[in-house]
Formats: structure tokens, C-alpha cells, sequence
């Protein structure tokens, strides 16, 4: 689901291609990128990553969660783009008067292609945008799941223990790779207790690189809760970010599959996928 909300005085960008856009989604922010929206681009997140050079050249707005406004209406945008998972309602109301704000709402893969398809056509660049959802389809035509379903946990915060529940992006890509998600009962991100971690008994731990950044160092005192189960420290762009990052996301889950499936004595616990 994709809608806007325009408190300014200004036409929706789907009647005229945008000039000044803000991003406040990193996901998003590359796959403007991708679209060849450079020059169209003045305003982005802190945690807008890609592409790099981006960083320098644009003007930071803040985080997701915690915009500056005096910044944003500065720069005199006539597109904001946000989602309604990784900014705030409240903040999203206040910037709403200053230009149209197209917020989305992705939840699985269908969410995503329909939202690149969107964007295309907000920005006029229809074919590129087309292209892109054809060959991101395309690529998790070719995944085949986990021959033998595996439980998980993925792990996104340490204090207090959260983990990716259903109704996420992230549940829908455990799912595709053949994975069963240990709290596919809770909704949305929930905090967990250890015990609670226990008693679902995972045979996988993914530590995802974000949003809290898990490194090797962590992966011990999960070993400890559950010396049983595999350890992994996964990269949580192929997770969770529904944009042109898709393109790369099913290699990556390709060779997670195969190497658990050809090594029935793994050993991620040690090495850092």
C-alpha cells in the first residue's frame, strides 16, 4: 500500500516529475539512485549508505526517526518520500506541509515490485524502473528454498532482545529461502526475553549487521544461551531493504542455502557468513 498525504499547496508529483526530492528511507534512497535520479536528489538520511558518495553531496536530514525539520523545508522540497515503518507519524504529519509526502508500506515482495513500479512512474522513468521489478522477479523465480525447513530466530537488537516477527519484510524473505520463523506468532518486531529465546528452540541464530550492528564478538553470548543452534551473522540489507538492493538479495540467499544444506556439521558459529 502506497499512498500521499499534502497539506502543501503543491500538485502531487504523479501529475509533474519532481526536482527537489528528499528520501528519508535507505532502501529507497538507492533505488532513486539506480532510477539515475541524482540530479533530483537534495536531501537524505544519515542512514541513506548507498551509494556512499551520496553522503557528501546531498544534505543529511537527520535520521529515520528523528528528522530536522528546519532542514527539510530549507531545501525546499517538492517530493518527500517516507514509509510507514521507518519514520514517524507524527513527524511525517508536521513535513506533510511543507511538500506532498509519498509514504509506503512494504511488507513482502509483491509490496516492493509494486512500489518500484510506483516510483517509476512519480519520476517518469517507467522503463528503468519496469526493468529493475522484471529482473528482481525474475531472480526469486530461480530461489529454491531449504530442502528441509529449518527453524530461525533473526535477531535485529541486543538491549532488549528484538527479533523479526511476522508481518515484515524480513519474515517474508526467511520464508522464501525455506526457513520457518521461530516467532512467526508474535507480530511485527517484538522484544523477547532469553528465556523466551530458549524455549522456541531455534536451530538457527541470525544476527543481523542492522539495525543494531551484531559482530563476531556478540556471537558468543548467544552460543551460550543456545549452544545448540547455529550461530550466523548475516547482512541485514539482503533482509530488509526493498529496493534495487533486491537484485543482489537472492545470490545472497542462494549461498546461504547451499552452504547449509551441503554442511550437515556447520560451523558458521566460528566464521562470519
Amino acid at each position: 500500500m502506497h499512498f500521499f498525504i499534502n497539506h502543501s499547496n503543491l500538485p502531487l508529483p504523479n501529475k509533474n516529475s519532481p526536482k527537489r526530492i528528499i528520501s528519508l528511507v535507505p532502501s529507497q534512497t538507492e533505488l532513486l539512485y539506480t532510477l539515475g535520479m541524482e540530479d533530483y536528489v537534495v536531501g537524505i538520511t544519515k542512514f541513506c549508505v548507498h551509494p556512499p558518495e551520496w553522503k557528501h553531496s546531498k544534505t543529511i536530514v537527520g535520521g529515520t526517526k528523528q528528522l530536522h525539520i528546519e532542514k527539510i523545508k530549507a531545501l525546499s522540497p517538492d517530493l518527500i518520500i517516507a514509509n510507514k515503518e521507518e519514520n514517524i507519524r507524527e513527524q511525517i504529519e508536521t513535513i506533510s506541509h511543507i511538500a506532498p509526502v509519498w509514504v509506503t508500506d512494504v511488507n513482502n515482495l509483491n509490496d516492493a515490485l509494486s512500489m518500484i513500479h510506483q516510483m517509476g512512474e512519480i519520476c517518469y522513468k517507467n522503463e528503468l524502473a519496469n526493468e529493475l521489478a522484471k529482473n528482481i522477479q525474475n531472480n526469486f523465480s530461480s530461489l529454491k528454498p531449504l530442502q528441509t525447513h529449518k527453524k530461525v530466530a533473526y535477531i535485529i537488537w541486543k538491549q532488549p532482545l528484538m527479533v523479526a516477527a511476522s508481518q515484515t519484510f524480513i519474515h517474508e524473505m526467511l520464508l522464501l529461502c525455506g526457513f520457518v520463523n521461530a516467532f512467526q506468532n508474535k507480530l511485527r518486531y517484538p522484544a523477547i526475553t532469553e528465556q523466551e529465546l530458549i524455549a522456541s528452540a531455534p536451530e538457527f541464530i541470525l544476527l543481523s549487521s542492522e539495525p543494531y550492528p551484531f559482530q563476531e564478538k556478540h556471537m558468543h553470548y548467544f552460543q551460550q544461551l543456545l549452544p545448540h543452534s547455529t550461530i550466523i551473522l548475516v547482512d541485514g540489507e539482503m533482509f530488509s531493504w526493498y529496493g534495487s538492493r533486491l537484485l543482489h538479495s537472492v545470490a545472497y540467499f542462494k549461498t546461504l542455502i547451499e552452504n547449509i544444506q551441503k554442511n550437515s556439521q556447520l560451523t558458521f558459529n566460528k566464521n562470519k557468513y
